[in-house]
């Protein structure tokens, strides 16, 4: 035993968890409004999304089309700052703590509303925090980087409670005159609070993280431009790394029927990922079917929407494909 009373190899807990979404809805409907050369049906058939959300007026979209994604900034009803407090506050009170309790903040995801300063202070000035707040961003995959970094940082290097948030109003970089890129996004946050010496909900039992480097250009957000990316080219490589990394990830838990939770990119991927992986229907968690891509914070959403499902010995295994090209798992365990 160590010294706080737990086993000596006592592993990064996960206390509380939380997700924000905003209200105004995009359906499939209203794509079809905008002229987009698509339908309802065609894209079910090709993503499985019904509705997604957006921190954009539909009027405002109606009008622009967000042909200039630099002017959404100022459009926006909700900034990531705010966003990524929401979904903070869900979690920090299913933890039981409040913001003065947190010693860390790290941030990260695909579209910060600034260069500079790092997401997390703005975060965490919105929480009322006072302490270290730094960003860890691999576009979609920031979540398994945020917590594979924490996985292999010495606990006594960290404080007891740490908060990670990833803010996701990527909508503000899509450009709606493209029907291929304006179909999948839609916004939100995820709040995770964890500890590496206080027992939580979820315990981590392993991480996993991997990059292509060759592959940067392949997705990619250009400071002041669009969301742009190789569609079939990306699909088809994060079908195969999904795959590879399951394969990785339930190495390190016990259970034969863990829970599924993947990047949520479109469900027609993730149905894919979970037919060759011989994944049955009622362990594959998702919700990109009624909020869209929403990049970093579509992963975590799901785990803290299922936050009451878990039981006692449940596993749980995330598997996140982002920019970079980067990937990655964490596996977790219910307590």
């Amino acid at each position: 035993m160590g010294a706080s009373g737990l086993p000596a190899d006592f592993g990064l807990q996960i206390l509380g968890l939380g997700h924000w979404h905003p209200s105004t809805v995009i359906d499939n409907a209203f794509l079809e409004e905008l002229g987009l050369e698509t339908t309802n049906e065609w894209i079910i058939e090709r993503t499985g999304i019904r509705t997604r959300r957006t921190v954009l007026s539909l009027d405002y979209l109606r009008q622009t089309k967000n042909a200039d994604p630099r002017l959404a900034h100022e459009a926006a009803s909700v900034t990531n700052a705010e966003a990524g407090a929401a979904a903070a506050k869900v979690a920090l009170d299913r933890a039981g703590l409040t913001p003065a309790d947190i010693g860390l903040v790290l941030a990260g995801g695909c579209s910060p509303q600034h260069t500079i300063p790092a997401e997390a202070c703005t975060i965490a000035a919105a929480l009322g925090i006072e302490a270290t707040a730094y960003d860890i961003g691999s576009a979609c995959s920031s979540f398994a980087a945020q917590l594979n970094t924490l996985w292999n940082t010495r606990p006594a290097a960290l404080p007891d409670h740490i908060l990670v948030v990833n803010v996701e109003n990527t909508t503000k970089t899509v450009d709606y005159r493209d029907r291929g890129t304006a179909v999948l996004w839609g916004d939100g946050a995820s709040a995770a609070v964890l500890s590496p010496r206080k027992p939580g909900r979820l315990e981590v039992l392993g991480t996993v993280l991997h990059s292509d480097p060759s592959g940067w250009d392949k997705v990619a957000i250009p400071t002041g431009f669009h969301f742009r990316q190789q569609g079939s080219a990306v699909q088809s490589f994060a079908i195969r790394k999904s795959g590879e990394t399951w394969k990785e990830i339930s190495s390190l838990m016990g259970s034969s029927n863990p829970y599924f939770i993947g990047h949520q990119a479109n469900l027609l991927m993730l149905n894919s990922v979970c037919e060759r992986a011989q994944i049955p229907a009622n362990r594959h968690l998702s919700n990109v079917e009624e909020f869209g891509n929403c990049g970093a914070a579509g992963a975590p959403s799901v785990l803290s929407q299922n936050w009451d499902r878990f039981e006692t010995g449940d596993e749980i295994g995330m598997v996140v494909v982002g920019s970079g090209l980067t990937w990655g798992g964490i596996a977790l365990r219910a307590r």
